[in-house]
């Protein structure tokens, strides 16, 4: 029903995540109707993205490569940020879902990947030395561990604390259990376990 090419930019765009291919339609048609050169600055955008971005070269965060031909990224840029902390997270996504919180004010570490056993990811395959260094030449003086609560996960925080420990830094985890709104009875026993082994005081306002 559709012409050759139309039915080609809605298998391309069904293949990003969460996208059907009804969706996938809608995107096509937008760009066929809209007036506002939506396509043209998307396809200008889009011509060298892979060139453009790419990982910072101190953190691993996304960042666009300068005029002189290094990349890093506005939180490495950032003069207000806490050299002494360092928050270590598995994907560039995580790093951003903390940003939003508002609440660290850190530098951060994109390990990439996490271990995992069934798909071939050993410890070998993380970037421990280039972290150490990193925590060498900044003077850290705590990690953050904000790994996934998932096997993996916490397989991969306890391995960073066994090969970083002889820094002679400390080390904390991100907190994890009942998500504000939630039920306890629709919560599994290993968040609920962490929730309250996480448990803090109550203090009443004076």
């Amino acid at each position: 029903m559709l012409p050759r090419r139309l039915v080609r930019l809605v298998s391309l765009f069904s293949r990003f995540p969460g996208v059907g291919e009804k969706t996938a339609l809608r995107f096509v048609m937008q760009l066929l109707t809209d007036k506002s050169g939506l396509a043209e600055s998307l396809a200008s955008e889009l011509s060298d993205i892979q060139t453009s971005i790419r990982p910072c070269e101190r953190c691993r965060n996304l960042a666009e490569v300068d005029p002189q031909g290094r990349a890093l990224c506005s939180i490495c840029l950032d003069p207000q940020r806490d050299n002494t902390k360092l928050c270590v997270v598995a994907k560039v996504q995580d790093l951003m879902a903390l940003e939003r919180s508002h609440v660290l004010k850190c530098r951060y570490y994109v390990l990439g990947k996490l271990l995992s056993p069934l798909d071939g990811i050993s410890p070998e395959d993380l970037p421990i030395v280039e972290l150490a260094k990193l925590i060498a030449s900044d003077s850290v003086k705590e990690v953050i561990i904000a790994t996934p609560p998932s096997v993996d996960g916490e397989a991969t925080a306890l391995h960073l604390v066994r090969e970083l420990g002889s820094l002679g830094i400390a080390f904390s985890r991100i907190a994890s259990g009942i998500p504000h709104g939630g039920d306890l009875e629709f919560s599994d026993q290993i968040t609920l376990g962490r929730a309250v082994l996480g448990r803090r005081p109550l203090e009443i306002d004076k």
